[in-house]
């Protein structure tokens, strides 16, 4: 029984039909290569240049094995591409590099070449034409051998200065697109959501009513946070990133940080759920001043000062309307 009826098995594959797998292979990894450059080019241009190389490397690969098309079956290359072999390895689409770092996308690449040297390998091992081992163990040294050039080329363009710059702009980008919204969100949903969870708690002293209330004042701010961050700025003109990515960060953490002192009062017994309640509470600002502090660069006092006071005047103000 064959698993894939529409394909057809490597084992079956002439040695021109190879050859041709390894020319239609070799393009497609050129264009993939100069996406990445496109893609990189705005923010990390030295890493652009990089995978241009790669991709000139890869031409130069199809147009020799082109002429040995030639060589030994003529001008026409029949078509035959990975997906339309069983088996045989494929490629990331190239949109999804959208959501990978930069240091992501050159280990995707170093993958990319590792994935076509152990196929051409496996494929060697199985193979029992002596004349047909051999071509294979050549393709298979050539993905070796383009491993061995993207390494030369990121030793050759990325020196300290350039791999500084790039890192730099990586974290910064990083902290617009995913630390910025998700430190708003977290200081939403821990000091906002403070009033009413625990003038609930006061008022009522029913910890699963205090509960429930918590949870809907966490889940509908996270929401709110949420669309807001990503209608407010499409990221083309700020750099800011997608706004999509920016709201599931602002919408998760401001319902972590509302869920983080709503979560005690599943405890049936009221004042055990209120004293662990109120220390997750300086937990949660202690936390934010940390974040602040590093990855905003805030003096950690001053970002303590400024949050804890403000989260105490929240709570306070919670606990004395919840008690009148």
């Amino acid at each position: 029984m064959r698993f894939f009826p529409h394909r057809k098995r490597f084992g079956d594959l002439t040695e021109q039909e190879i050859i041709a797998l390894a020319i239609s292979s070799e393009e497609d990894d050129a264009r993939i290569y100069r996406g990445y450059a496109e893609t990189l080019r705005a923010d990390f241009p030295t890493t652009a240049k990089m995978f241009d190389g790669m991709a000139r490397e890869e031409d130069d690969h199809r147009a020799a094995l082109i002429a040995l098309h030639e060589q030994r079956f003529g001008s026409v290359i029949p078509l035959i591409r990975r997906e339309h072999v069983a088996g045989a390895y494929a490629r990331r689409p190239v949109w999804l590099i959208e959501n990978m770092s930069v240091d992501k996308i050159r280990a995707e690449a170093a993958a990319m070449e590792s994935a076509a040297e152990q196929f051409y390998l496996t494929a060697a091992a199985r193979t029992q034409d002596s004349a047909t081992r051999k071509l294979l163990g050549d393709l298979a040294a050539a993905e070796a051998q383009h491993q061995t050039t993207a390494s030369d080329l990121e030793d050759t363009l990325l020196d300290d200065d350039s791999r500084a710059s790039e890192e730099g702009q990586a974290k910064r980008q990083f902290i617009l697109t995913w630390v910025q919204p998700g430190l708003a969100g977290l200081m939403d949903g821990s000091v906002s959501t403070l009033a009413p969870i625990f003038a609930t708690a006061f008022a009522t002293q029913d910890t699963w009513t205090t509960f429930l209330v918590g949870v809907a004042a966490s889940v509908g701010a996270g929401i709110s946070m949420g669309f807001t961050e990503a209608a407010s700025d499409d990221g083309e003109l700020s750099g800011r990133g997608s706004p999509v990515k920016r709201g599931v960060a602002s919408g998760v953490m401001t319902t972590v940080g509302g869920l983080g002192h709503a979560l005690p009062y599943l405890i049936p017994e009221f004042w055990t759920a209120t004293t662990l309640a109120i220390l997750i509470v300086f937990v949660e600002l202690w936390a934010i001043a940390w974040i602040q502090n590093r990855y905003m660069e805030t003096p950690f006092f001053r970002a303590a000062f400024q949050v804890v006071l403000g989260g105490a005047l929240v709570l306070g103000a919670g606990i004395l309307i919840g008690s009148g």
